[in-house]
Protein backbone atom coordinates (compact mmCIF):
# COMPACT_ATOMS: atom_id res chain seq x y z
CA UNK A 1 0.00 0.00 0.00
CA UNK A 2 2.89 2.36 0.98
CA UNK A 3 4.24 2.33 -2.89
CA UNK A 4 1.16 3.56 -3.77
CA UNK A 5 -0.30 5.27 -1.04
CA UNK A 6 2.53 6.05 1.55
CA UNK A 7 0.08 9.03 2.73
CA UNK A 8 -2.62 6.55 3.21
CA UNK A 9 -0.34 3.88 4.70
CA UNK A 10 0.80 6.62 7.50
CA UNK A 11 -2.52 7.61 7.95
CA UNK A 12 -3.58 3.91 8.61
CA UNK A 13 -0.73 3.45 11.04
CA UNK A 14 -1.93 6.47 12.35
CA UNK A 15 -5.43 4.84 13.42
CA UNK A 16 -3.90 2.51 14.90
CA UNK A 17 -2.06 4.31 17.43
CA UNK A 18 -4.86 6.12 18.38
CA UNK A 19 -4.72 8.87 17.22
CA UNK A 20 -7.91 11.26 17.65
CA UNK A 21 -10.49 11.33 14.42
CA UNK A 22 -9.51 15.16 14.57
CA UNK A 23 -5.68 14.98 13.78
CA UNK A 24 -5.84 12.15 11.30
CA UNK A 25 -8.10 15.14 9.68
CA UNK A 26 -5.66 17.49 10.21
CA UNK A 27 -2.78 15.44 8.95
CA UNK A 28 -4.44 13.76 6.03
CA UNK A 29 -5.54 18.14 5.07
CA UNK A 30 -2.11 18.81 5.10
CA UNK A 31 -0.37 15.87 3.70
CA UNK A 32 -2.60 15.79 0.83
CA UNK A 33 -2.19 19.64 -0.29
CA UNK A 34 1.28 18.74 0.16
CA UNK A 35 1.36 15.76 -2.54
CA UNK A 36 -0.71 18.20 -4.63
CA UNK A 37 2.00 20.83 -4.59
CA UNK A 38 4.23 18.17 -5.42
CA UNK A 39 2.85 16.96 -8.25
CA UNK A 40 3.02 19.99 -9.82
CA UNK A 41 6.77 19.58 -9.78
CA UNK A 42 6.50 16.19 -11.02
CA UNK A 43 7.70 14.71 -7.41
CA UNK A 44 5.80 12.39 -5.28
CA UNK A 45 6.42 12.19 -1.49
CA UNK A 46 8.44 9.62 -1.92
CA UNK A 47 10.88 11.08 -4.11
CA UNK A 48 11.05 14.53 -2.52
CA UNK A 49 14.24 15.83 -1.43
CA UNK A 50 14.92 18.74 1.07
CA UNK A 51 14.59 21.64 -1.59
CA UNK A 52 11.18 20.14 -2.49
CA UNK A 53 10.09 20.61 1.55
CA UNK A 54 11.52 24.44 1.31
CA UNK A 55 9.57 25.11 -1.79
CA UNK A 56 6.44 23.68 -0.07
CA UNK A 57 7.05 25.59 3.39
CA UNK A 58 8.02 28.96 1.09
CA UNK A 59 5.18 28.46 -0.78
CA UNK A 60 2.90 28.47 2.31
CA UNK A 61 4.00 31.64 4.23
CA UNK A 62 2.23 34.23 2.67
CA UNK A 63 -0.89 32.14 2.48
CA UNK A 64 -1.03 31.26 6.39
CA UNK A 65 0.25 32.55 9.41
CA UNK A 66 3.68 31.94 10.47
CA UNK A 67 2.50 29.75 13.46
CA UNK A 68 0.87 27.89 10.83
CA UNK A 69 3.34 27.39 8.67
CA UNK A 70 5.52 26.17 11.36
CA UNK A 71 2.49 23.48 11.95
CA UNK A 72 2.37 22.36 8.74
CA UNK A 73 6.26 21.59 8.56
CA UNK A 74 6.00 19.85 11.60
CA UNK A 75 3.31 17.77 10.23
CA UNK A 76 5.48 16.60 7.43
CA UNK A 77 7.94 16.05 9.72
CA UNK A 78 6.33 13.40 11.44
CA UNK A 79 5.58 12.07 8.43
CA UNK A 80 8.86 11.46 7.22
CA UNK A 81 10.23 10.10 10.38
CA UNK A 82 7.70 8.35 10.79
CA UNK A 83 8.13 6.75 7.28
CA UNK A 84 12.16 6.41 7.44
CA UNK A 85 11.47 4.87 10.78
CA UNK A 86 9.61 1.75 9.21
CA UNK A 87 11.54 1.54 6.37
CA UNK A 88 9.43 2.92 3.73
CA UNK A 89 11.29 6.04 3.17
CA UNK A 90 15.29 6.11 2.81
CA UNK A 91 15.69 8.99 4.71
CA UNK A 92 13.49 12.24 5.95
CA UNK A 93 14.49 15.66 4.04
CA UNK A 94 13.02 17.43 6.64
CA UNK A 95 15.58 16.96 9.09
CA UNK A 96 17.40 20.19 7.79
CA UNK A 97 14.49 22.24 7.10
CA UNK A 98 13.08 21.69 10.73
CA UNK A 99 17.21 22.54 12.20
CA UNK A 100 16.45 26.20 9.91
CA UNK A 101 12.87 26.60 11.12
CA UNK A 102 13.43 28.40 14.36
CA UNK A 103 15.66 31.09 12.58
CA UNK A 104 13.73 31.04 9.08
CA UNK A 105 10.32 31.67 10.57
CA UNK A 106 9.23 33.82 13.31
CA UNK A 107 6.27 33.48 14.86
CA UNK A 108 6.06 37.48 15.78
CA UNK A 109 8.33 39.13 13.51
CA UNK A 110 8.43 42.74 13.56
CA UNK A 111 7.88 44.39 10.70
CA UNK A 112 8.17 47.79 8.75
CA UNK A 113 6.51 50.70 10.21
CA UNK A 114 4.84 52.01 7.02
CA UNK A 115 2.79 55.08 7.43
CA UNK A 116 -0.70 55.60 5.32
CA UNK A 117 0.93 58.55 3.93
CA UNK A 118 4.15 56.74 3.14
CA UNK A 119 2.16 53.84 1.37
CA UNK A 120 0.15 55.74 -0.62
CA UNK A 121 3.60 57.71 -2.42
CA UNK A 122 4.34 53.66 -2.90
CA UNK A 123 1.27 53.32 -4.47
CA UNK A 124 1.03 56.41 -7.15
CA UNK A 125 4.75 55.17 -8.05
CA UNK A 126 2.78 52.30 -9.44
CA UNK A 127 1.81 52.96 -13.08
CA UNK A 128 0.92 49.40 -14.53
CA UNK A 129 -2.92 48.88 -14.48
CA UNK A 130 -2.65 44.87 -13.07
CA UNK A 131 0.02 46.09 -10.51
CA UNK A 132 -1.63 48.83 -8.77
CA UNK A 133 -5.41 46.95 -9.02
CA UNK A 134 -3.46 43.77 -7.23
CA UNK A 135 -1.77 46.00 -4.74
CA UNK A 136 -4.32 48.19 -3.77
CA UNK A 137 -6.68 45.29 -3.74
CA UNK A 138 -4.51 43.87 -1.20
CA UNK A 139 -4.31 46.98 0.75
CA UNK A 140 -8.04 48.08 0.88
CA UNK A 141 -9.16 44.45 1.85
CA UNK A 142 -6.04 42.37 3.41
CA UNK A 143 -6.90 39.24 1.46
CA UNK A 144 -4.73 36.68 1.09
CA UNK A 145 -2.30 36.11 -1.81
CA UNK A 146 -3.99 32.99 -2.23
CA UNK A 147 -7.46 34.73 -1.86
CA UNK A 148 -6.43 37.18 -4.12
CA UNK A 149 -5.83 34.71 -6.74
CA UNK A 150 -9.03 32.79 -6.72
CA UNK A 151 -11.36 35.78 -7.30
CA UNK A 152 -13.57 35.73 -10.39
CA UNK A 153 -15.57 38.26 -12.21
CA UNK A 154 -18.90 37.09 -10.81
CA UNK A 155 -17.41 37.92 -6.97
CA UNK A 156 -16.66 41.47 -7.61
CA UNK A 157 -20.12 43.53 -7.11
CA UNK A 158 -19.22 46.53 -9.71
CA UNK A 159 -22.24 47.81 -10.90
CA UNK A 160 -20.74 49.75 -13.93
CA UNK A 161 -22.83 50.57 -16.84
CA UNK A 162 -18.88 50.20 -19.34
CA UNK A 163 -17.96 47.49 -17.17
CA UNK A 164 -21.58 45.42 -17.27
CA UNK A 165 -21.71 45.77 -20.90
CA UNK A 166 -17.84 44.33 -21.36
CA UNK A 167 -17.84 41.47 -18.53
CA UNK A 168 -21.12 40.23 -18.45
CA UNK A 169 -20.57 37.51 -15.97
CA UNK A 170 -19.50 40.72 -13.32
CA UNK A 171 -21.38 40.26 -9.74
CA UNK A 172 -22.84 36.91 -11.38
CA UNK A 173 -22.60 34.37 -8.41
CA UNK A 174 -25.75 34.74 -6.42
CA UNK A 175 -23.94 35.08 -2.86
CA UNK A 176 -22.32 38.40 -4.39
CA UNK A 177 -23.62 41.43 -3.63
CA UNK A 178 -23.55 45.05 -5.28
CA UNK A 179 -20.78 47.24 -3.65
CA UNK A 180 -19.00 44.13 -2.32
CA UNK A 181 -15.83 42.24 -2.88
CA UNK A 182 -16.96 38.34 -2.13
CA UNK A 183 -14.42 35.70 -1.12
CA UNK A 184 -15.57 32.13 -0.88
CA UNK A 185 -14.60 30.41 2.18
CA UNK A 186 -14.75 26.81 0.91
CA UNK A 187 -12.10 26.77 -1.84
CA UNK A 188 -9.01 24.21 -1.51
CA UNK A 189 -5.63 24.04 -3.78
CA UNK A 190 -6.85 21.46 -6.23
CA UNK A 191 -10.90 22.40 -6.44
CA UNK A 192 -12.14 22.49 -9.57
CA UNK A 193 -14.49 25.98 -9.37
CA UNK A 194 -16.39 27.71 -11.53
CA UNK A 195 -15.09 25.50 -14.14
CA UNK A 196 -11.36 25.96 -13.27
CA UNK A 197 -8.73 23.84 -10.94
CA UNK A 198 -7.48 26.01 -8.41
CA UNK A 199 -3.65 26.39 -7.50
CA UNK A 200 -4.22 28.39 -4.09
CA UNK A 201 -6.50 27.72 -1.25
CA UNK A 202 -8.51 30.54 0.68
CA UNK A 203 -8.06 30.15 4.28
CA UNK A 204 -11.09 31.88 6.21
CA UNK A 205 -13.66 30.55 8.66
CA UNK A 206 -16.69 32.10 6.93
CA UNK A 207 -17.36 33.71 3.62
CA UNK A 208 -16.66 37.47 3.65
CA UNK A 209 -18.26 40.56 1.85
CA UNK A 210 -15.85 43.31 1.89
CA UNK A 211 -16.83 47.04 0.84
CA UNK A 212 -15.73 48.43 -2.26
CA UNK A 213 -14.82 51.92 -1.76
CA UNK A 214 -14.37 54.72 -4.31
CA UNK A 215 -10.61 54.17 -5.04
CA UNK A 216 -10.77 50.61 -5.35
CA UNK A 217 -13.88 50.61 -7.92
CA UNK A 218 -11.31 53.01 -9.94
CA UNK A 219 -8.50 50.97 -10.31
CA UNK A 220 -10.48 48.01 -10.74
CA UNK A 221 -12.69 49.81 -13.83
CA UNK A 222 -8.95 50.58 -14.85
CA UNK A 223 -7.30 47.49 -14.72
CA UNK A 224 -10.85 45.73 -16.29
CA UNK A 225 -10.48 48.39 -19.15
CA UNK A 226 -7.30 46.81 -20.65
CA UNK A 227 -7.80 42.96 -19.04
CA UNK A 228 -6.93 40.49 -21.59
CA UNK A 229 -9.68 39.11 -23.57
CA UNK A 230 -8.52 35.39 -23.55
CA UNK A 231 -8.61 33.86 -19.85
CA UNK A 232 -9.45 30.78 -18.15
CA UNK A 233 -13.35 29.66 -17.92
CA UNK A 234 -13.60 30.24 -14.63
CA UNK A 235 -13.35 33.96 -15.72
CA UNK A 236 -10.40 35.24 -13.32
CA UNK A 237 -10.59 39.02 -11.89
CA UNK A 238 -6.82 39.35 -12.22
CA UNK A 239 -4.87 37.56 -14.88
CA UNK A 240 -1.39 37.82 -16.12
CA UNK A 241 -0.23 40.66 -18.65
CA UNK A 242 3.38 39.19 -18.35
CA UNK A 243 4.57 35.42 -18.86
CA UNK A 244 1.36 33.26 -19.18
CA UNK A 245 -0.62 35.82 -20.82
CA UNK A 246 -4.14 35.73 -19.45
CA UNK A 247 -3.93 33.18 -17.71
CA UNK A 248 -5.40 33.42 -13.40
CA UNK A 249 -2.87 34.84 -11.89
CA UNK A 250 -0.89 32.50 -9.62
CA UNK A 251 0.96 33.43 -5.50
CA UNK A 252 4.17 33.52 -7.03
CA UNK A 253 3.22 35.83 -9.99
CA UNK A 254 1.20 38.30 -7.22
CA UNK A 255 4.60 37.40 -5.16
CA UNK A 256 7.17 38.59 -8.12
CA UNK A 257 4.56 41.99 -8.75
CA UNK A 258 5.32 43.00 -4.94
CA UNK A 259 8.62 42.42 -4.93
CA UNK A 260 9.17 44.18 -8.26
CA UNK A 261 7.37 46.99 -6.87
CA UNK A 262 8.51 46.84 -3.69
CA UNK A 263 12.34 46.85 -4.79
CA UNK A 264 11.98 50.24 -6.69
CA UNK A 265 11.96 52.41 -3.62
CA UNK A 266 13.74 50.23 -1.32
CA UNK A 267 11.21 48.02 0.67
CA UNK A 268 12.19 44.78 -0.77
CA UNK A 269 15.19 43.19 -0.81
CA UNK A 270 16.38 39.37 -1.82
CA UNK A 271 17.42 37.60 1.01
CA UNK A 272 16.11 39.86 3.62
CA UNK A 273 13.69 38.71 6.74
CA UNK A 274 10.00 39.66 6.98
CA UNK A 275 11.48 42.84 9.39
CA UNK A 276 12.68 44.46 6.17
CA UNK A 277 10.37 43.32 3.11
CA UNK A 278 7.22 44.06 2.06
CA UNK A 279 5.34 41.10 0.57
CA UNK A 280 1.68 40.22 -0.28
CA UNK A 281 1.47 39.33 3.59
CA UNK A 282 2.93 42.86 4.73
CA UNK A 283 -0.50 44.47 3.06
CA UNK A 284 -2.42 42.38 5.41
CA UNK A 285 -0.57 43.56 8.49
CA UNK A 286 -0.39 46.98 7.36
CA UNK A 287 -4.42 46.75 6.20
CA UNK A 288 -5.17 45.06 10.42
CA UNK A 289 -3.53 47.06 12.02
CA UNK A 290 -4.44 50.72 10.77
CA UNK A 291 -8.29 50.24 9.81
CA UNK A 292 -8.51 48.64 13.55
CA UNK A 293 -6.59 51.63 15.19
CA UNK A 294 -8.90 53.75 13.22
CA UNK A 295 -12.09 51.74 14.27
CA UNK A 296 -11.68 50.33 17.53
CA UNK A 297 -13.99 47.32 16.94
CA UNK A 298 -11.76 43.93 16.55
CA UNK A 299 -14.77 42.63 15.60
CA UNK A 300 -15.37 43.63 12.34
CA UNK A 301 -11.58 43.97 11.39
CA UNK A 302 -11.34 39.94 12.37
CA UNK A 303 -14.74 39.43 10.04
CA UNK A 304 -13.05 41.21 7.26
CA UNK A 305 -9.91 39.44 7.66
CA UNK A 306 -12.37 35.76 7.64
CA UNK A 307 -10.81 35.26 11.11
CA UNK A 308 -13.98 35.01 12.75
CA UNK A 309 -17.32 31.86 12.37
CA UNK A 310 -21.06 32.62 12.09
CA UNK A 311 -22.04 31.96 15.75
CA UNK A 312 -19.33 34.83 16.48
CA UNK A 313 -20.99 37.40 14.31
CA UNK A 314 -24.66 36.75 15.56
CA UNK A 315 -23.44 38.17 18.79
CA UNK A 316 -23.24 41.65 17.29
CA UNK A 317 -26.54 42.76 15.56
CA UNK A 318 -28.84 41.55 12.93
CA UNK A 319 -28.11 43.94 10.71
CA UNK A 320 -24.44 42.94 10.44
CA UNK A 321 -23.87 43.59 6.68
CA UNK A 322 -24.90 47.47 6.56
CA UNK A 323 -22.52 47.82 10.00
CA UNK A 324 -19.89 46.55 8.03
CA UNK A 325 -20.00 48.43 4.90
CA UNK A 326 -21.04 51.96 7.12
CA UNK A 327 -17.97 51.38 9.37
CA UNK A 328 -16.24 50.64 7.14
CA UNK A 329 -16.83 53.02 4.14
CA UNK A 330 -16.05 55.60 7.05
CA UNK A 331 -12.56 54.28 8.31
CA UNK A 332 -11.01 52.71 5.34
CA UNK A 333 -7.99 54.80 4.38
CA UNK A 334 -7.26 56.78 1.12
CA UNK A 335 -3.75 54.93 -0.85
CA UNK A 336 -4.44 57.47 -3.81
CA UNK A 337 -6.14 60.23 -2.46
CA UNK A 338 -5.81 61.25 1.37
CA UNK A 339 -8.06 61.62 3.75
CA UNK A 340 -9.18 63.25 7.06
CA UNK A 341 -7.17 60.47 9.44
CA UNK A 342 -4.07 60.79 7.70
CA UNK A 343 -1.09 60.27 10.01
Amino acid sequence: MSSTDPIGYFLEDMTHHGKSERTLDSFERVLREYATFLDGRGETPATADRRDCLAYIHDRRDDLADSSVATYATYLNRFYGYMTQVGEFDSNPMTLVMEELPESIDRDPTRRDITVPEMRSFVLQITHPLDRAVVVTLLKTGVRVGELCNLDLRDVGLADVDVAAAYSTIGSRPAAREGTIYVDDSIDRGDAVNGEQRTAANKRKRDTHIPLDDELRSVLRRWLAIRPEDTPPGDPLFVSTRAGWGKRLTPDMVRSIVADQAEAIGWYEAGADAAENVTPHYFRHFFTTHLRDRIGDRGIVKYLRGDVADDVIDTYTHNWGDRVRTVYLDNIYGVIHPDDNDE
